[in-house]
């Protein structure tokens, strides 16, 4: 199979995978009891109107770029994508200084702070292991 076949597969899974995640956060922010999403983090930030429409379109294609990433390093199974995933997560949770600061949500008052928000870390913890589970499964040569 050519590696544009195969990056191409990967980056179907990591959509599937950020689809899976993007479903799931409703009963995440029910578990966690936040009001916080990823889906909303990225599209308010760009659009006030159609925020879900933008943030879904960047989630998938933030999923197919980790996908190709993850075939392209080697990695498979459901093990190596949740480690995977954990550590982009915990790489990336620094930048919620700027989410606290900047995003509309967080200056209307309608999301808590999230820096030093447990329900909120945890939730990211749940989504990137769901993510990483299904990217793993779904990643094969």
């Amino acid at each position: 199979m050519a590696t544009i076949e195969r990056d191409l597969r990967a980056a179907l899974a990591g959509m599937s995978a950020a689809a899976v995640w993007a479903a799931s956060e409703p009963a995440l922010r029910r578990l966690f009891g936040t009001p916080y999403t990823d889906v909303r983090l990225v599209g308010a930030t760009l659009s006030r109107r159609h925020w879900r429409l933008v943030g879904t379109t960047i989630h998938l294609l933030n999923g197919a770029a980790a996908g190709v990433a993850f075939r392209r390093l080697g990695l498979r199974g459901w093990r190596a994508g949740i480690i995977a995933a954990q550590i982009e997560g915990a790489a990336l949770w620094p930048g919620m200084i700027v989410v606290d600061r900047y995003h509309p949500d967080r200056r209307s008052g309608a999301w808590p702070p999230l820096l030093r928000n447990p329900r909120v870390f945890g939730q990211e913890v749940a989504a990137h292991a769901i993510f990483g589970a299904v990217l793993g499964v779904i990643v094969r040569d």
